[in-house]
């Protein structure tokens, strides 16, 4: 019998067209001849199934027919039939399925899934948490300071020119796709920076800006084994790495990476050690800043990465 899968797609952020594109990806991974697939769309409280998802249209097939999924139990009705699922793959990227919620409501339910648990989630989730915690473990990451908005009336300008310098960047602490994101220059360009990434998020981060080379690795668990994929070079056209060079092809994206075997496997190292220090279970992607003397930075780690055609992840695999 064929085991039934959910692709969980969707969520309630700016990311829900990626994480669409990420389910059409995934979709097609899938051998249909061994698994009865369904893609379940979630957007802010309203879950259902798309019947008719396709391979070549997804969810932009105007067959799409939306069945309500029945939260009680993670069901839907087809015809006479109650079909529930034997594993979830989440793919929604932001709320409520890359930042623990959707983790522990599976668990609840006792159905498995693909990502890291409701800790590892919940924690990488928020940037600046993950990068403290890390640090703890000599971890190296950019200089940081978070905000809420009600500390942007007292910000201390002159503490942010010592700590963090200019240039910077200032971002939403949740999220991603780089939504939210600005480089900052100077002093006057900071304030309009903060209120833009408090359009994402009710906290903020202005980092340091890390100058070097900017390399991805990816990173899975197969029956206790590790294995770290092979490392790309990320080349923005653009002044970082922002939501149009991600999705609008406007980057290089070099696999493998032009750095050196000995860099490679640090980095390496360095991913299955961070890996194993956030207890994490499924695919993860970590970004790093490669500067001067080989230092390797951490940017982020991403828990749930993108599976859309020019994503990383399938393209290391």
């Amino acid at each position: 019998m064929k085991k039934t899968i959910a692709i969980v797609a969707g969520g309630d952020s700016s990311e829900y067209v990626v994480s669409l594109s990420s389910a059409k990806g995934i979709y097609t991974f899938f051998d249909k001849e061994k698994y009865q697939v369904y893609v379940v769309k979630m957007v802010k409280g309203c879950w259902s199934v798309l019947l008719n998802f396709d391979e070549k249209l997804g969810a932009e097939n105007p067959n799409i027919k939306e069945i309500p999924v029945d939260k009680n139990d993670f069901s839907f009705a087809l015809g006479n039939e109650v079909v529930t699922f034997d594993y979830a793959y989440i793919t929604i990227h932001g709320e409520p399925g890359e930042d623990g919620c959707l983790q522990g409501y599976f668990e609840m339910m006792n159905i498995p899934y693909s990502t890291c648990g409701v800790l590892a989630a919940s924690m990488t989730y928020n940037k600046f948490v993950c990068a403290q915690y890390l640090k703890c473990f000599g971890i190296t990451v950019a200089e940081s300071l978070i905000l809420k908005e009600k500390d942007v009336p007292s910000l201390d300008f002159d503490d942010v020119r010592n700590r963090i310098g200019y240039p910077c960047f200032v971002k939403p602490n949740l999220g991603g796709s780089s939504f939210g994101i600005t480089k900052v220059r100077c002093e006057s360009e900071l304030l309009p920076a903060i209120k833009k990434a408090f359009g994402e998020d009710r906290d903020v981060i202005i980092e340091a800006f890390l100058d070097g080379v900017e390399v991805t690795c990816g990173c899975y668990c197969v029956q206790g084994e590790k294995v770290v994929l092979p490392i790309t070079e990320v080349v923005t056209h653009n002044e970082f790495f922002d939501y149009n060079a991600k999705y609008c092809g406007e980057v290089d994206e070099i696999t493998p990476a032009r750095i050196s075997d000995e860099l490679t496997k640090a980095i390496q190292a360095k991913t299955m050690q961070i890996y194993d220090l956030l207890n994490c279970a499924g695919i993860i992607r970590i970004d790093y800043i490669v500067t001067k003397s080989e230092i390797i930075n951490l940017l982020e780690v991403n828990t749930t990465p993108g599976m859309t055609s020019t994503s990383f992840i399938p393209q290391q695999v």
